[in-house]
């Protein structure tokens, strides 16, 4: 699995257009905390019960990213830790060009335990909306 950093994800996502933007995230931190234009939403796990099911993880990503294992998908959720087990899913399915992006949407924690204010997806600046 590759790793980039937010701001290298972005410039990478405008050059290779056939690339797709997953965000794993649950869908309340996706609709409420917001995510990048054009990210597509599939959760690694939801609430209420918090338990990843890879075989179903990777049976969406496949209908949205379709049959190309070769196509390159780049993997969000709020940290880029929860990107790390379901990309690791991905790649045991055959998946070739799986990509982390480091910090996730909204980064780590500074000394007060409160993200956004050291690195992440809105850290660096990038786009993003929220319902």
């Amino acid at each position: 699995m590759k790793h980039l950093s937010p701001t290298e994800a972005f410039h990478y996502l405008a050059q290779h257009p056939e690339a797709l933007l997953i965000d794993v995230r649950m869908e309340l931190e996706y609709l409420y905390v917001g995510h990048p234009p054009g990210a597509v939403h599939v959760a690694w796990y939801e609430y209420p019960e918090m338990q990843p099911d890879a075989e179903r993880f990777v049976a969406h990503v496949r209908r949205e990213a379709g049959s190309d294992l070769t196509r390159p998908l780049l993997l969000l959720c709020r940290s880029g830790t929860r990107t790390l087990p379901a990309g690791a899913a991905l790649e045991a399915a055959g998946h070739t060009a799986v990509i982390n992006i480091l910090h996730g949407f909204e980064g780590d924690p500074d000394e007060h335990f409160q993200r956004g204010k050291r690195n992440g997806w809105r850290h660096d600046s990038l786009p993003w909306e929220q319902m």
